[in-house]
């Protein structure tokens, strides 16, 4: 950790009341996982804190402001930590810790927790539920179209075969909005690191990209960030619908496993152009797009859109 990151730690934890005025001496600082910003671990006294620092050039696509309400929103719902202190201005943020018996989620943990994508699912409904809304509203097409305008200022290219991939997207779009459901609060960014797990429930943290979203946008880019099986996504889904899916369900499910790799890709695109270190970005915006291409090309893909368009409204 720098000594610059120590000054801003410091600096943050001074708008804490059990924390003003304390020195680094008398602090526990670790730095914690995280691709695009500093998060650490800090704690004295017998308190512990997340002190989180947004990365550089984060503020080009994301709104601090609309965050730190989204993330209090999920606080009040009862399924993200509570926020401390937060500064909309600088983003930087400071939430509780939550430790009793927490294990941080990976695609592994995924796959020999037992009960963890109903736990996931579980607390997707939960969140999803909240009688508060979201500010922001995440609309996927509108948000590949800036991604796309940030990448044009860059010196970068897209990968081969991007734009006919965004053109063949087009019915889907058009199915989505003649097919619409109720907008709910949602994460939007369900990586397995933003889910922690105590065995019992999970919560769910960092809400950067958080805003009013399609339900099954949260569940099905969940399922692709663990590499869930078909058989943990029924196990997700039966813990958040209380019953087994209906196929309209679970083809927009796996709709949006193709639409949040599509728009990651970009994301990834754009981190690599700003030469963020923490992941070789480039790999990472390929893999997306390939597997985006693949499941699109899947015959099985044409039956999940048949299945939603059959669907009441």
């Amino acid at each position: 950790m720098s000594e610059n990151d120590i000054k801003e730690v410091l600096a943050a934890l001074q708008n804490l009341p059990d924390f003003k005025g304390i020195n680094v001496a008398a602090l526990d600082i670790q730095r914690l996982g995280g691709l695009t910003n500093l998060v650490f671990r800090v704690a004295a006294n017998g308190q512990s804190v997340i002190v989180r620092i947004p990365g550089q050039g984060t503020e080009d696509y994301i709104d601090r402001a609309v965050e730190i309400h989204n993330a209090r929103v999920a606080a009040d719902a009862g399924v993200s930590p509570d926020v401390l202190w937060a500064d909309s201005g600088t983003g930087v943020m400071i939430s509780d810790c939550i430790e009793e018996g927490i294990v941080t989620m990976t695609p592994e943990q995924f796959s020999t927790r037992s009960g963890s994508p109903a736990r996931a699912g579980a607390a997707l409904r939960q969140l999803h539920g909240s009688d508060k809304p979201f500010e922001f509203r995440f609309e996927l097409f509108a948000m590949i179209e800036d991604y796309l305008g940030i990448l044009a200022n860059k010196d970068i290219d897209l990968p081969d075969g991007y734009a006919g991939v965004v053109a063949d997207a087009a019915p889907v779009r058009k199915l989505l909005e003649e097919k619409p459901e109720p907008l709910v609060p949602s994460h939007c960014d369900p990586l397995c690191e933003n889910f922690l797990d105590d065995g019992n429930r999970m919560w769910i943290v960092d809400y950067e990209y958080s805003g009013m979203n399609d339900a099954m946008w949260d569940l099905g880019d969940l399922s692709v960030e663990a590499n869930m099986t078909d058989a943990q996504d029924r196990e997700m889904l039966m813990a958040y619908f209380g019953q087994p899916p209906t196929a309209a369900q679970l083809g927009r499910m796996v709709v949006y496993k193709a639409m949040c790799d599509l728009l990651w890709t970009l994301w990834g695109l754009i981190q690599h152009a700003d030469r963020n270190p923490a992941d070789d970005f480039w790999a990472y915006a390929i893999g997306r797009f390939e597997r985006c291409k693949a499941l699109m090309d899947d015959d099985s893909f044409g039956e999940h859109l048949d299945a939603i368009r059959a669907a009441s409204n």
